[in-house]
């Protein structure tokens, strides 16, 4: 019976697929070390924890001493991506992309050790003359890519999708060629792709990559996957009380799982949910912050939420700063402008929270109708928004 090369369990802990059966053990028998790759396409300027899930993995092979390749998808970031998708995605401007590809290395980096990390851009090799793209085009068949659940779906459906669309499994899984990856890693949803990558190596004769693919972390909701522009989110560049009064609000339900995924640990035994909670919080506001950012994030959190007081640390606004575009005649303020000139949110999403009664003044809620209000009431107040957000407010 063949032996298990060393390593092999902990690189695959937690994995939901790895594949093909066995060949990953086989790689890890070799004395070169393997080339790990993961592909991000920068759509969004920040990474949360469901990024981290894989990034968790990620460093797990880059701390056994195999190459990580992080492949920032500039040029797929143009086409979207299909995956788990009913509808295509929208694309955003060149200049949106790359603002996002560089905010998303910083924060990649929080994980991985940026000195051992071989970062490319696809755009290196995707931006080919008419002729190459024909070339690599011509190397797969629609129906092997029409297997794709989401495209299936909604050919069933009868649904449009572009031909944009087909090409991005397509220079994805060229990406692979151009970096010759052993080794890729993504969430489950991703899990064609990875696979239809090894076709493409293959079509290059180039020797086909096994796939780790990693489950999806469920956002603060406990359903849907986590995801910024559901709202239901931690971004690992929150502020630290931010990031703990979050993650406060995980359901019990899902705990286990946060704790595999993010902490590569059992859900304390016998511990009361909130505690749990408690543990986690500060396990992943102290690596992402420091101990002592957790330590102040709990006490701020405890000062808020237990004892119903405002916290000693809020920021301190200015009304003609927070009105600076508008937002006041004469002796009143327009409470959606303050808001937002406060926080850093749309008027618009001022309005909807004051309508919602998510807004308080010295912790009393603002009737939502009342859109105005005389600059003298708000002097010296603290301006509350959803239950983590304060500001006090300065004349």
């Amino acid at each position: 019976m063949t032996e298990t090369p060393p390593g092999v369990d902990e690189l695959t802990h937690g994995a939901e697929d790895v594949l093909p059966g066995g060949m990953l053990a086989q790689q890890l028998r070799r004395d070169s070390p393997l080339r790990v790759k993961l592909g991000i396409d920068p759509t969004a300027p920040d990474i949360h924890l469901g990024h981290v899930v894989v990034l968790n993995k990620l460093a797990q092979f880059q701390s056994a001493g195999h190459t990580v390749v992080l492949i920032i998808g500039d040029y797929t970031a143009r086409v979207g991506d299909p995956s788990g998708r009913d509808s295509r995605r929208p694309v955003l401007a060149s200049e949106q992309i790359d603002a996002n590809a560089t905010t998303f290395q910083d924060q990649a980096f929080k994980v991985l050790d940026r000195g051992a990390t071989e970062v490319r851009f696809n755009s290196e090799w995707l931006d080919m003359p008419a002729e190459r793209l024909f070339e690599l085009v011509g190397k797969v068949t629609v129906a092997r890519l029409l297997e794709r659940d989401d495209f299936s779906r909604r050919m069933a459906a009868d649904e449009p999708i572009s031909a944009l669309e087909l090409l991005y499994p397509i220079m994805q899984g060229y990406d692979s060629v151009a970096v010759r990856s052993d080794v890729e890693l993504g969430g489950s949803d991703q899990k064609f792709n990875l696979l239809f990558a090894r076709d493409v190596q293959r079509a290059y004769g180039v020797p086909g990559q096994s796939i780790v693919t990693m489950p999806i972390l469920p956002g603060l909701d406990g359903e849907r996957r986590m995801s910024k522009s559901l709202g239901n989110y931690v971004g690992v560049t929150d502020p630290p009380g931010e990031m703990f009064g979050k993650l406060m609000s995980v359901p019990d339900a899902v705990m286990p799982l946060y704790y595999e995924l993010l902490l590569g640990d059992e859900e304390p035994p016998g511990a009361a949910p909130v505690e749990a909670k408690r543990r986690l919080a500060r396990r992943l506001v102290a690596r992402f912050h420091g101990e002592d950012a957790a330590e102040d994030a709990e006490q701020r959190f405890d000062r808020v939420h237990v004892q119903r007081e405002a916290p000693e640390d809020m920021p301190e606004v200015r009304l003609d700063d927070a009105l600076e575009n508008g937002g006041q005649a004469g002796g009143t303020v327009h409470m959606p402008a303050l808001i937002a000139g406060a926080f850093g949110i749309t008027s618009s999403e001022g309005r909807r929270l004051l309508q919602q009664g998510g807004v308080k003044l010295d912790g009393e809620s603002v009737d939502g109708a009342n859109l105005d209000m005389p600059r003298e009431a708000l002097e010296g107040r603290v301006l509350q928004v959803g239950k983590r957000r304060f500001a006090r407010l300065l004349g």
